[in-house]
């Protein structure tokens, strides 16, 4: 379904000669080619999410450097291609949104210090999913489990 979804916005870019969104939809769609490539096997949707995720992360962690060098023209490009991206993944949870889940999971593995963070990153990442960084989940579990 999420490839057909990139298929029909990769044909609707190209004719609206839209480069960067053009770019982006081909890149994500090589990306999960390569995937279903090198695994012999047809990605489901939770997969290709998980992809798509991981080159928004790949630009966010990319953007201080261009931040850096001070060339607008790259950072507005990649400022656009965060948000193209961030089309195709679900609502981004927020701190606030990502306490409650956590306090739960710690409860619920009855997790008491920091020696626990590793159990509980594995119940949190699996249970947020594409919804939430990992870095933030970091954050929260480690304020959490102080």
């Amino acid at each position: 379904m999420l490839k057909e979804k990139l298929l029909e916005d990769l044909k609707k870019s190209m004719k609206e000669k839209n480069v960067i969104r053009k770019n982006v939809v081909q890149m994500i769609r090589a990306a999960i080619l390569q995937k279903e490539k090198d695994g012999g096997v047809e990605l489901k949707d939770e997969e290709i999410m998980k992809i798509i995720a991981k080159e928004a992360k790949t630009r966010k962690e990319a953007l201080p450097d261009y931040e850096k060098s001070g060339r607008e023209d790259a950072i507005s490009e990649v400022k656009e291609e965060i948000a193209i991206i961030e089309e195709y993944l679900p609502k981004q949870l927020t701190k606030e949104e990502i306490i409650p889940i956590v306090k739960e999971i710690i409860k619920e593995q009855n997790a008491t210090s920091i020696k626990d963070m590793g159990k509980v990153m594995q119940v949190a990442k699996a249970k947020i999913g594409v919804s939430a960084d990992g870095k933030v989940i970091s954050e929260c579990v480690k304020e959490l489990l102080k």
